[in-house]
């Protein structure tokens, strides 16, 4: 069987819905051979349009994985320490408010 030019989906979600579609036809039997012959033909090309698609999308999540930790490994001692003195303040002011608020033993 000659490889035809085939047409690609216009999403993920169309490409299943075809295959789904293709499969249901070939398992009923309600097709004789040859066209049965022509949508596992087509099954196979809408198989490896989603492979394509998926492994794109792979792609992206691990690029966009690796941004998000190279920026917080990036981030500057400065905004850290900042932060760290931020919380340390905060919590000398409580402490302090704390101890002029509890009742003295005298």
């Amino acid at each position: 069987m000659a490889k035809r030019n085939q047409t690609p989906p216009k999403s993920f979600e169309e490409a299943l819905r075809e295959l789904e579609d293709i499969l249901t036809s070939i398992e009923s039997g309600e097709v004789g051979l040859e066209e049965s012959l022509t949508r596992y033909e087509r099954g196979n090309f809408l198989i490896q349009h989603c492979r394509g698609v998926l492994g794109q999308a792979e792609k992206q999540i691990e690029l966009l994985t690796r941004d998000s930790i190279t920026s917080r490994d990036n981030a500057t001692p400065r905004d850290s320490t900042t932060a760290r003195e931020g919380l340390t303040l905060r919590d000398s002011a409580s402490s302090q408010r704390a101890a002029q608020d509890a009742p003295s033993d005298e």
